[in-house]
This record gives C-alpha cells, sequence and structure tokens, in this order.
C-alpha cells in the first residue's frame, strides 16, 4: 500500500555527524527515557518502516550570507539592469523559522508528488508548530513514519495522500498517532 523506505545500519562515523541519532530523537520528541533498547524501541521501528529514510538535525551554527537578487526572475530574456547584486539572503534564517525545533527528513515514498514533494526531497519541519488543516504534517502512525496533509473533519483527523494510487487514512481512537511536525519547506538538488 505505501512505499517504504530502508532501515540500514549507520557506521559509527556516521552516527556521530550530523545525522539525528535516534537517541537524540527521543530527547527532541519527548518519547520517555526508560528505553531498555533503541533497537525496539518505538522510535528504530518506526524509522525501518517510514516514508522517510533520514532525518538530519538543523544546525545553524553561522550564518552564510549568500548574493541575493532583489528582482524577480523571468522565465525569458534577463534584464540588463538585473547585472549587479543588490543584497545578500542567509538560508539558515530564510528557511528555518525556529532552529532549536527544526530538523529535515528525507522523502522516499511517492505518497505526495501530486504537490510537488518527490522522492530524494528534503523537508523542513519544524515542531513548535501546531497542525491545522490543510497543511502537510510528519506524522508516526502504528509505528511508521508518514508524510500527509492533515486535515480534521467531524471530529475525526483524516491523513491525505496527495497521489490518487495511496489512499487517505483516517485515523481512529485504535490507533497509536503523533505529530513530529509541520513541513514549512521543501529542497530539492536539480543537479
Amino acid at each position: 500500500m505505501f512505499r517504504l523506505g530502508r532501515c540500514q545500519k549507520k557506521s559509527e562515523d556516521e552516527r556521530k555527524s550530523n545525522h539525528l541519532s535516534i537517541k537524540a530523537l527521543f530527547s527532541l520528541f519527548s518519547y520517555g527515557q526508560n528505553q531498555k533498547s533503541l533497537k525496539t524501541s518505538p522510535i528504530f521501528a518506526a524509522f525501518c518502516r517510514s516514508e522517510v529514510s533520514e532525518i538530519f538535525a538543523a544546525k545553524v551554527s553561522s550564518l552564510l550570507p549568500l548574493p541575493f537578487f532583489e528582482s524577480r526572475v523571468q522565465a525569458g530574456f534577463p534584464s540588463p539592469c538585473d547585472d549587479f547584486c543588490e543584497a545578500t539572503l542567509d538560508l539558515n534564517t530564510h528557511l528555518i523559522l525556529h532552529k532549536a525545533t527544526t530538523f529535515f527528513v528525507e522523502v522516499t515514498g511517492s505518497s505526495m508528488k501530486d504537490v510537488g514533494i518527490f522522492p530524494g526531497d528534503l523537508l523542513v519541519v519544524d515542531h513548535s508548530l501546531a497542525p491545522t488543516r490543510g497543511k502537510i504534517v510528519i506524522a508516526l502512525l502504528n509505528g511508521a513514519i508518514r508524510v500527509r496533509r492533515f486535515e480534521t473533519t467531524k471530529n475525526r483527523i483524516l491523513l491525505c495522500s496527495e497521489n490518487e494510487t495511496n489512499p487517505d487514512i483516517i485515523v481512529t481512537e485504535e490507533d497509536s498517532f503523533s505529530t513530529w511536525g509541520v513541513v514549512t519547506n521543501v529542497l530539492r538538488s536539480l543537479v
């Protein structure tokens, strides 16, 4: 029914890099400290069955101002008056609203392709934002991480797919459900 990511063992160096570790994920989302083993934790299990392949912490340690042309870009011939840079733009301040609660996830599934979110895209996610109708969220549902549009109808929560081949999910009282954050930006490499 859903395309699931693969869980791979990371080398010791990779675990110490800027990737958000499973242990850090516990502290970020307050999923308790009494787990005997991370391998048997619900977070580890969810990561192995997710629509997300990687989770990264948002490290904003320094500013990186880049040239920014304040004029809009045409999809035709450029304007000769745009031959100089007018300002700078720091991507950290442009993409990250709350650095302490922001993280990145890499998409593996195709459930959101009709709104322009594809496998390999990086999603900027803010844990401090409350999910509201129409927002795209990262949700933990019955042990699997999902990227879906959040909707509510008649006291129900719906996790809506933006791909006609994937059905919408109605969250019931029997489901184990929580949201990890609201997607604020989508990053895609074109090269």
